[in-house]
């Protein structure tokens, strides 16, 4: 085990596989799917449906150890991590209060599924600690939450939560994507299940699709148990591409947050922008709470275009920043939520929730931030009506 303080060997060395043969520094890829059985407990053999063949077993240490967890699973993605994590954790009858503020998709998982299997839930209307409290019914078995949110950023008190989880005996969850294990370690204040798209930070180059949860040894045998029935599991090829990729997770991501932090300061400034919304900045209504709970601030921001820019435009002007279905990637990527991540929501929900008709959000990456300041306001000065 890797000292638990030195993240960047974490990320580097954590759940490395020896090379026995050869001696190579690079973990083997183990790519059967079967394995002998000779006696002894069958489920502890390596079967991909398991999640426990050699990459997915060394690969997932690697997971929780840069989350401070003590086990972690891999899926195929993000939304499969949420889902199989959320049914693992309740029965019929049972009440979930989620945050207002999530992922279009993760909402539309709630709203579409959860009510065929007798699962009530409930939203909060705000984000305040008194917000949830008014949630709890006496079925009430956990609270979801996500912070930074998609797409505004909006933070949540992790310490507040997870202590008014624990007064009741409910579990609490957290997507995790947004801030990156690097940035935010939800276990630390309390949270119990950790969820990650690794499609975003943790893959990082925009050619892989996983998803990751991590949690207590104990809870994360409890969602196996539901994640073999779902077969949910990663192939080992991706496993393995997942593995590389997160070797350069710090240096990725910090650089990433560098340059976010940079433009955030000078977009808020523009005159064509009317709002940023960005956690590093000292006017977001949070600033304090993400101050104190992230170890930075990420790299992931949203703005409002002026009512005098036009969208469409602005999107097709852009030459660097590519608009993009995903983000988090080495590239930075733009996005319009309105019809995309948050496209399946009713304009009811997204007026709720302040998902405007000029929304962008941008992924930053590790470009330099001169070139990406540039890129914004050619194509800005472009889209003027």
């Amino acid at each position: 085990m890797v000292n638990k303080h030195n993240f960047s060997t974490k990320c580097v060395h954590e759940g490395d596989i020896k090379d026995t043969m050869y001696q190579g520094i690079v973990s083997p890829l183990f790519m059967s799917t079967t394995y002998p059985w000779f006696g002894g407990d069958a489920e502890k053999k390596p079967y991909p449906r398991y999640f426990n063949t050699p990459n997915q077993e060394f690969l997932s240490k690697k997971i929780a150890s840069l989350e401070n967890g003590e086990k972690a699973l891999i899926f195929t993605s993000g939304m499969a991590a949420i889902s199989t994590s959320i049914m693992a954790n309740v029965k019929i009858g049972d009440h979930i209060i989620f945050q207002n503020d999530l992922y279009g998709g993760t909402r539309n998982f709630i709203q579409t599924e959860l009510d065929k299997f007798g699962i009530q839930y409930s939203f909060t209307k705000g984000l305040d600690i008194d917000d949830f409290k008014a949630e709890i019914k006496k079925n009430t078995v956990g609270i979801y939450i996500e912070t930074p949110s998609n797409p505004l950023l909006k933070i949540v008190d992790l310490e507040l939560i997870s202590s008014l989880a624990k007064e009741d005996g409910m579990w609490t969850m957290i997507d995790n994507t947004f801030a990156s294990p690097v940035n935010q370690n939800p276990i630390n204040y309390g949270i119990d299940i950790v969820c990650h798209s690794a499609t975003k930070y943790l893959g990082g180059h925009s050619d892989i699709s996983a998803g990751a949860v991590i949690s207590t040894k104990s809870k994360i045998d409890k969602i196996l148990d539901s994640a073999k029935n779902f077969g949910g599991n990663l192939s080992d090829y991706t496993v393995w591409l997942l593995e590389r990729s997160m070797k350069t997770l710090l240096v990725r991501v910090r650089e990433q947050t560098d340059n976010a932090k940079i433009l955030a300061k000078i977009l808020d400034e523009n005159n064509n922008i009317s709002k940023v919304y960005y956690p590093g900045l000292e006017s977001h209504p949070t600033h304090d709470i993400a101050k104190k709970q992230m170890n930075d601030f990420g790299a992931m921001m949203s703005f409002d275009l002026n009512k005098n820019i036009d969208v469409y435009s602005f999107l097709k002007s852009l030459k660097i920043i590519k608009p993009g279905m995903s983000l988090a990637g080495v590239e930075s990527t733009v996005n319009f939520p309105m019809k995309t991540s948050h496209g399946l929501m009713t304009q009811e929900e997204r007026d709720i929730q302040g998902i405007g008709d000029k929304l962008i959000r941008l992924s930053v990456g590790i470009e330099s931030h001169e070139d990406l300041l540039n890129d914004l306001n050619q194509a800005i000065n472009l889209s003027i009506k």
